[in-house]
């Protein structure tokens, strides 16, 4: 019998993904896992983060996943927005493992007392529109997570605690609303409403405070009977408190693409042999390649393996009408159907990989195959990560 093969799906002129050669690199100290909900990025992310651990490095992985698989595959109790140690990781070559699952609104809350005092910083976080804004805005839990890494890249510059981040992108609808959110997020609080109505606060000259005067009872007047007095007196009051961040928000926007653009980022495309799943990974390939980021290359998660390749589904199929037939061994033949639909369902795999590595013949891809359950625990990570590497 021949052994499972867990790159069934990958085209053979697929060039290999030397998943240990990225871990092992000290020169790369962020890798952000990308790519559609539902394709394991968390898994991912956390099977990495455990491996390079184990082989020297002294990782940190933030999750943004809202199920908190990670924080049960990692055998804690919780997760919150401090980095915590996993126990259990085999520290013999140095290593170490923490873990952090971003709290999109405590982080948000952390920027605004950071940079305001204390009175005007209650104000913003007492604000209804401020809360409505950390907790809601599209993009915001994308931007945040650009923020959260800023400041863990600054820890691990500082005391040297880390020497790689591993980071779980958000379960977006888009991929590519990862790398549009600092900008959006950047672009709605500079935008013109925003400025208009925080330039009574800003300051103006008599006969600029008369033109401003007249344009903003304009517009106040018309969102007054839009949106009501009291919301309107809302977001008033949060951009007179907020006005003083606006650049800084633009500023920290720019900062994050330099960052992600740095030479010691790796991007990491996952995806599941679905349709859907590898266009929008080819999305996110192209899009990396046109804002000049460093891609490692492409994850495939949840591969069908082939218990007897050289058993074809035909042959199968074949074999199990005939038991039916004789009225013989009814669950040898309903085994030979469950072969035909593993083998059926591989060969679909294969040709979606195929028009992925046809349009993007260069990108380097690794595999790991379907499990037959969720993972729960460090043993599951180690499974997943040693598949990946043992390309």
């Amino acid at each position: 019998m021949a052994d499972p093969t867990p790159l069934a799906a990958l085209p053979e002129s697929t060039p290999v993904l030397d998943i240990d050669g990225l871990i092992d690199d000290p020169g790369v100290k962020v890798i952000v896992c990308c790519g559609s909900g539902g394709v394991g990025k968390t898994t991912t992310a956390a099977s990495l983060g455990l491996r390079a651990a184990e082989r020297g490095r002294k990782v940190c992985v933030m999750t943004i996943d809202p199920a908190r698989r990670l924080a049960q595959s990692m055998g804690l109790s919780q997760l919150d927005n401090t980095p915590r140690s996993v126990a259990g990781v085999d520290d013999a070559n140095g290593g170490s493992l923490d873990a952090m699952m971003l709290d999109m609104k405590r982080t948000f809350d952390e920027i605004v007392e950071s940079h305001s005092d204390p009175g005007r910083a209650q104000a913003i976080l007492e604000n209804p529109f401020y809360q409505a804004l950390s907790t809601s805005f599209a993009g915001t839990q994308e931007y945040m997570a650009m923020e959260k890494l800023g400041q863990l890249r600054s820890a691990a510059e500082t005391t040297g605690e880390w020497d790689l981040i591993i980071v779980d992108t958000p379960p977006s609808r888009s991929a590519l609303d990862f790398l549009d959110a600092p900008k959006r997020l950047g672009s709605f609080l500079d935008g013109r409403l925003m400025k208009l109505l925080s330039a009574p606060a800003r300051g103006a000259g008599k006969f600029g405070a008369k033109v401003v005067g007249a344009s903003l009872s304009v517009v106040t007047g018309t969102l007054t009977k839009v949106i009501g007095a009291q919301v309107l007196k809302d977001l008033q009051g949060f951009v007179s408190s907020f006005d003083a961040l606006f650049g800084g928000f633009r500023q920290r926007a720019e900062a994050t693409y330099a960052q992600l653009q740095a030479p010691d980022t790796r991007f990491l495309v996952v995806a599941a042999p679905e349709r859907d799943a590898l266009r929008e990974a080819s999305y996110f390939v192209e899009r990396l390649a046109g804002e000049d980021m460093p891609l490692a290359g492409l994850i495939l998660n949840r591969v069908q393996e082939v218990p007897l390749p050289n058993l074809s589904a035909e042959t199968a199929l074949a074999g199990a009408d005939r038991l039916d037939e004789n009225g013989e061994h009814p669950l040898t033949a309903g085994m030979l159907r469950l072969h035909a639909d593993r083998v059926a369902n591989g060969q679909r795999q294969r040709r979606l990989a195929q028009r992925f590595s046809t349009a993007h013949p260069r990108v380097p891809a690794a595999a790991a195959p379907a499990l037959a359950g969720d993972v729960h625990d460090l043993d599951g990570l180690r499974e997943v990560a040693a598949a990946l590497a043992d390309q």
